[in-house]
């Protein structure tokens, strides 16, 4: 991981770098409500909110934080009506085609967690395409969590776990906190450290329930469209200001 950042960014964060975060995770909420107020139609949010996202991923590549993970179709989200999960998808597979150049010139891994069950044969083709891809570079890893739920994520893992038990491949008694965290769609990957939320929303919607367990929280009002790198520098700011106790007290 890159340490070089530019004395332009180093001067705006104004961070000590060993107080910076290694894993981010974004709930990437407001795209249908900033439309609305703009007199838009809502999938026009999830257009413009692609901006947010490209600029999000490229200054986290750019800074060298190790984990960028984008929340981007919960498991709840194929409620929404069709017209505008079919435009989602279409805006999944064009930014699997568009971004690899990017992706592969900032040196970005690519990583995708949540079911694929529900999501078109194209889409998934172009996913694994640009993971294929990006699979040796060393840079900053991008997860985006597609056809993603919390609560599924520890079901699937479970049943793995007692498919293993049956078979006798692992016994009850190895079954521990790292047991189950192997399991789970993130295996290998940091729990984040700082968990933002846009468009003013105070839950975790089934985002990483596990994983958060010691994230910090960071919620602004803006939405998902309307984010950009200063705010991202702010909540790396109000992060590293934090005493991250974790249970136990400072001395």
């Amino acid at each position: 991981m890159t340490e070089e950042v530019s004395a332009a960014t180093k001067s705006s964060l104004d961070v000590p770098r060993e107080r910076w975060p290694r894993h981010i995770a974004i709930i990437m909420d407001g795209n249908g409500r900033w439309a609305q107020s703009q007199g838009l139609p809502r999938v026009e949010g999830h257009r413009r909110g692609v901006a947010s996202v490209r600029q999000t991923v490229e200054e986290c590549a750019r800074l060298g934080i190790e984990q960028l993970t984008l929340y981007c179709l919960s498991s709840e989200n194929w409620k929404r009506p069709q017209s505008e999960l079919d435009f989602l998808m279409h805006l999944l597979e064009q930014y699997m085609i568009e971004e690899r150049s990017t992706i592969m010139e900032q040196n970005i891994v690519v990583r995708i967690i949540g079911r694929r069950d529900g999501i078109p044969a194209s889409v998934l083709a172009e996913m694994d395409k640009t993971i294929e891809m990006s699979s040796s570079n060393t840079g900053t890893r991008l997860c985006l969590a597609i056809n993603y739920g919390g609560r599924g994520e520890m079901v699937d893992a479970v049943q793995r776990i007692a498919e293993e038990v049956r078979d006798g491949k692992l016994s009850p008694s190895q079954i521990d906190e790292q047991c189950l965290s192997d399991y789970l769609y993130t295996a290998g990957m940091p729990d984040p450290d700082l968990l933002i939320r846009t468009a003013g929303e105070l839950r975790i919607s089934n985002f990483l329930l596990w994983q958060i367990s010691y994230a910090e929280l960071w919620v602004t009002d803006l939405c998902w469209p309307e984010f950009r790198e200063p705010d991202l520098h702010d909540a790396i700011r109000d992060f590293a200001s934090r005493d991250r106790r974790f249970g136990g007290l400072n001395q």
